[in-house]
């Protein structure tokens, strides 16, 4: 048989409330990587992000990929490099965040291993409770982004319909270049259109010679549809939204704090 690969969500899917993985869960997976099969975290955090999340869960699987920024890179563990790597284009990015500063919506950006955003506040206090990453507050973000960012975020803690208007102004001036999607009610991610964590899956099934049929993805959220739908097998956590659920082959029988993935896991290796 050939090699399998299993994507994850982090949190609300292969996180708990606590943000750990439950014992049961990391088994199946010592079992499913020590079988020879690859590990992929596929998150919309920066990279940066994904590798503390990897290291303080103190895992360490042969073969473990991470994919972070929606799919906008993929980091290969093992020879500690980058594998793919796209972004927003520079010119767009000063023009985004002027939108945003009109529509009264934070909006942030990175590089590659700092936040950089004009403004700091509430929405980056409740942004920084689980991304640890250092900040850079400057006008001029330009100055210390010189390549593509992987992603920009605008997030609106208080008003959901403020945050749809920009999105849809968003979507006026940058057409198809960009997607723009929520991962969760207070965050719009904004990454280039040729990402997106269903890419993600292709490319580094392709990338890694395995059969599409033999890849699994399991999320709970709206930016985890696309990756649901590309993989062989995409499975819907039952605490999830009902736009994944709608999106999956599988919904989970219990949620991400009683073991809902372990059964999936070991079911992948038969």
């Amino acid at each position: 048989m050939g090699k399998k690969i299993f994507f994850f969500d982090l949190d609300g899917t292969l996180l708990n409330r606590e943000k750990r993985i439950t014992t049961k869960t990391l088994e199946a997976l010592k079992k499913f990587t020590e079988a020879g099969n690859y590990f992929c975290i596929n998150t919309g955090r920066a990279i940066d992000s994904a590798k503390a999340v990897y290291t303080g869960l103190e895992l360490d699987f042969k073969g473990s990929f991470l994919c972070g920024s929606n799919g906008t890179e993929i980091y290969s563990v093992d020879e500690s490099r980058y594998i793919f790597k796209t972004g927003v284009p520079l010119e767009l990015v000063p023009k985004i965040l002027d939108l945003a500063d009109e529509y009264g919506v934070h909006c942030h950006t990175y590089n590659e291993d700092h936040i950089v955003s004009r403004h700091n506040g509430e929405c980056m206090d409740y942004y920084r409770r689980v991304i640890k990453t250092p900040l850079i507050v400057t006008e001029d973000v330009l100055e210390y982004i010189k390549e593509p960012p992987s992603k920009m975020i605008a997030i609106e803690l208080h008003d959901h319909d403020k945050q749809e208007r920009f999105r849809l102004a968003l979507k006026d001036m940058v057409g198809e270049r960009l997607t723009l999607l929520y991962s969760n009610p207070y965050y719009m991610e904004i990454f280039p259109s040729e990402a997106g964590k269903g890419s993600a899956v292709k490319r580094l099934a392709d990338l890694l010679g395995v059969d599409i049929k033999d890849t699994y993805a399991a999320g709970d959220e709206q930016n985890d549809c696309s990756m649901i739908q590309a993989a062989g097998c995409g499975i819907a956590m039952i605490n999830g939204t009902d736009l994944v659920k709608s999106s999956a082959d599988v919904i989970t029988r219990f949620d991400n704090d009683n073991d809902g993935l372990a059964e999936f896991i070991l079911g992948a290796l038969d």
